[in-house]
This record gives structure tokens, C-alpha cells and sequence, in this order.
């Protein structure tokens, strides 16, 4: 589910993240969810700091304007971004509902 918050240009994404996989990529959206995979593993944050610099390359923004807000240690989680570009947010499916906002 994509929220799109006016005020401080932020749009939260609700994530599946499945770390080890065979490499970085956006395997598209199911049901309002973004699923991710991402080549590094559960440990040490690695996988959520390999979520965030995905993300923020593919939205345009720097890794630091990427927040996981909710479900720091589970593979579904609540991330948002501050500042996505509209047409990258397109680019990803999640156009609908992020140009709400705009």
C-alpha cells in the first residue's frame, strides 16, 4: 500500500524483502506490496541497508531520504521515502496512488 503524505513529500511503501537472493532486483508489486529481493543476507542489517540503497537508486534519491519505518527485523516492512520522483514512482507500479499527493 503506497500513502502519499503532502506536507513533507514522503510516500511510505509496504515491502516484502527477501534477502539471499541470487541478485538486487524489484520483482514487481502483488496486492499493494512491493516485493524486493536483495543478494545480502539477514545479518547485521545488511539486507536493510542493501533494501535501502536499492530503492533510493531506482526513486532517485539519496540512501539517507530512505527510512524503514516499521519491521526492522521481519521480511514485510514499512518503508518511506522523502522526495521520490513521480515518474520513477511509476516506473515502479506505484504511480496511482503516489500522484495522489502531487
Amino acid at each position: 500500500m503506497i500513502l502519499p503524505s503532502v506536507a513533507k513529500r514522503r510516500v511510505t511503501i509496504e515491502v516484502s524483502l527477501t534477502p539471499r537472493a541470487s541478485r538486487d532486483e524489484i520483482a514487481g508489486l502483488a496486492e499493494g506490496v512491493l516485493r524486493v529481493r536483495v543478494t545480502a543476507p539477514p545479518v547485521d542489517g545488511r539486507a536493510n541497508a542493501a533494501l535501502r540503497k536499492l530503492l533510493a537508486k531506482r526513486l532517485g534519491v539519496p540512501p539517507s531520504r530512505v527510512r524503514i519505518e516499521r519491521g526492522e527485523k521481519a521480511r514485510r516492512k514499512l518503508v518511506s521515502v522523502e522526495g521520490a520522483d513521480a515518474r520513477k514512482l511509476a516506473a515502479l507500479g506505484l504511480g496511482a496512488a503516489g500522484d495522489e499527493g502531487a
